[in-house]
């Protein structure tokens, strides 16, 4: 997707990556993890603001700068690079509220014919997970990289 983003700094593993929000809040760092779960090629990915005590990551902060779509944006290309790495991977991700899962919908939803170009995007429909249909509520979402 050719959208505004913040430049990433990523570990060597592309496992975790790095940013900074700029907005009428100021700077604030923020962090983008993969990490792998109990399936084999399933990762979580988790994102939020970077706590400047612990260097965590803090998936229920609210920093409300005023550029959500660009941060949206720069996860996108985060995954971008992580399925790049791990081209077998799939990437499982859901907001810490229902409010976060319904942006995320959002998001999908504004930007899915150039998403489908190159991923594969499922929902979560109570116990069932479908092909990522517009307009319809997903608890969770699920991604894969197309094969080339």
């Amino acid at each position: 997707m050719q959208l505004p983003k913040y430049q990433l700094k990523a570990e060597e593993s592309l496992m975790v990556f790095e940013f900074v929000s700029e907005g009428p809040k100021g700077q604030i760092p923020k962090l983008i993890k993969f990490s792998a779960t109990n399936l084999k090629g399933m990762y979580n990915l988790s994102f939020g603001d970077k706590d400047s005590k612990t260097g965590g990551l803090d998936d229920f902060a609210v920093s409300n700068n005023g550029d959500s779509e660009k941060i949206l944006s720069t996860v996108v290309s985060a995954i971008y690079a992580f399925t790049e790495h791990y081209p077998n991977s799939w990437v499982y991700a859901s907001g810490s509220t229902k409010s976060r899962t319904r942006l995320y919908r959002m998001g999908i939803t504004k930007y899915l014919m150039e998403i489908r170009k190159d991923f594969d995007v499922y929902g979560l429909n109570g116990d069932n997970w479908e092909p990522f249909k517009k307009d319809k509520e997903y608890e969770a979402f699920f991604t894969r990289r197309k094969k080339a």
